[in-house]
């Protein structure tokens, strides 16, 4: 039988929309809750920014629980039917939340009620991106990876981007119960979009372990983690950094980094496909790096938005660049493992984020944490360059 010939750029680019929808109306009930759950931790219940970390951060060490199972589930059951288990999912996060709106009056019984939906928003995120990166890599090929990888993160941060200041807007309009309601629609209308795009036969072969997927490409994935921390701090803690500084339109740096995070990706997302991803990776890591350093230093707001749209720029590129490798490392009937292992080492950067930041800056002030993830991305650059330079050598023998 003749392999079908791989497809054109244009063509690819075309399948990729629809997938980046599902995941866009999905990941709403991830980035609109930024704009919102850290100050009514805060501010409406009067918790400390230790709590504040560890809210933020509990989605992402629920999402790294649950990345083995729907990396198993995207490659026996599809990624399909992944990606409507993890729209659903978010969308229940959403009735977690208007339970907290409904118990202010009891800040430890409302807080509780976010944590479940940080858990629950935790679960959907997994299954949504894992089996949407599945999805996409079986219907455009691996020829097309980075593209894939491309498209979906702008669906996601594009979704963190918007979702922010709309989350601000709504609160203030309506508290939690409006921020709900839009948790709770989206996320439904991004199913009902799955169910209509095609699936695809899952591959044949014989599997390897998740633990065994996860040894191939820890790499690549701790490296991912230490620049996660740039994007964890901004959304962690952005917020309460600019109202440190009485600065005005905290909620902006989000879009500002989504703005940064999409042009990146509009512009360069070819470049992994094209060149390699260890070598875009070389030049995004510093530029992320630059970015929170700015953030840390920043007189002033502007200064502050210039860094967080480095961080967006830096970031976006990176996630695809070192992405490509894992794909290159794993045959095609474990990729939705892999793409499941290499997201949860995002998960791992964001869950400890959280907590260790909220620690520093309880410490040392809100700008700090921002100085520590530019070391965290430094250490990461060191760990991409010897990597390059060891399989260099390797293909030299």
């Amino acid at each position: 039988m003749t392999p079908a010939a791989p497809l054109s750029n244009a063509a690819a680019t075309k399948l990729l929309l629809g997938f980046a929808s599902v995941v866009f109306l999905g990941y709403l009930a991830v980035g609109v809750p930024f704009g919102v759950l850290p100050g009514f931790v805060h501010a409406t219940l009067g918790f400390g920014p230790f709590v504040v970390g560890l809210t933020i951060g509990l989605q992402s060490l629920s999402t790294l629980s649950i990345r083995g199972l729907a990396g198993h589930t995207a490659d026996h059951r599809g990624g399909r039917f992944a990606t409507l288990i993890g729209a659903l999912g978010c969308a229940g996060s959403a009735l977690a939340y208007l339970a907290a709106s409904r118990c202010i009056g009891a800040p430890g019984l409302a807080l509780a009620c976010v944590l479940a939906g940080r858990i629950a928003s935790g679960i959907g995120e997994g299954f949504l991106i894992t089996g949407a990166l599945g999805w996409c890599l079986a219907r455009v090929g691996p020829s097309h990876a980075g593209r894939a990888m491309v498209w979906v993160g702008i669906a996601m941060f594009g979704a963190v981007g918007i979702g922010a200041p709309i989350g601000t807007w709504l609160s203030g309009q309506g508290g939690l119960s409006a921020v709900s309601v839009l948790l709770f629609a989206a996320p439904l209308l991004g199913a009902v979009l799955a169910a209509m795009l095609p699936g695809v036969p899952v591959a044949g072969g014989t599997r390897l372990s998740f633990f065994r997927v996860v040894g191939l490409v820890w790499r690549l994935g701790g490296s991912l983690s230490l620049c996660t921390m740039g994007f964890g701090t901004l959304s962690a803690f952005v917020g309460l950094y600019f109202a440190q500084g009485h600065w005005h339109g905290a909620s902006f740096a989000l879009s500002v980094f989504a703005v940064g995070f999409v042009l990146s990706r509009l512009f360069f997302g070819h470049l992994p496909d094209r060149i390699g991803g260890r070598r875009v990776a070389l030049v995004t890591i510093p530029t992320q790096a630059l970015g929170t350093l700015l953030l840390g230093l920043a007189p002033g707001p502007l200064v502050a938005f210039a860094g967080a749209a480095l961080v967006g720029f830096g970031y976006s590129m990176t996630f695809p660049a070192l992405g490509v490798e894992v794909v290159r490392r794993v045959p095609p009937q474990n990729r939705g493992a892999a793409m499941g292992a290499y997201v949860a080492f995002v998960d791992i950067g964001l869950g400890l984020t959280g907590p260790v930041q909220g620690v520093v800056a309880g410490l040392f002030g809100y700008a700090a944490p921002f100085l520590v993830a530019t070391l965290g991305a430094g250490v990461a650059w060191l760990s991409v360059r010897a990597m390059a330079r060891n399989l260099a050598s390797a293909s030299d023998l």
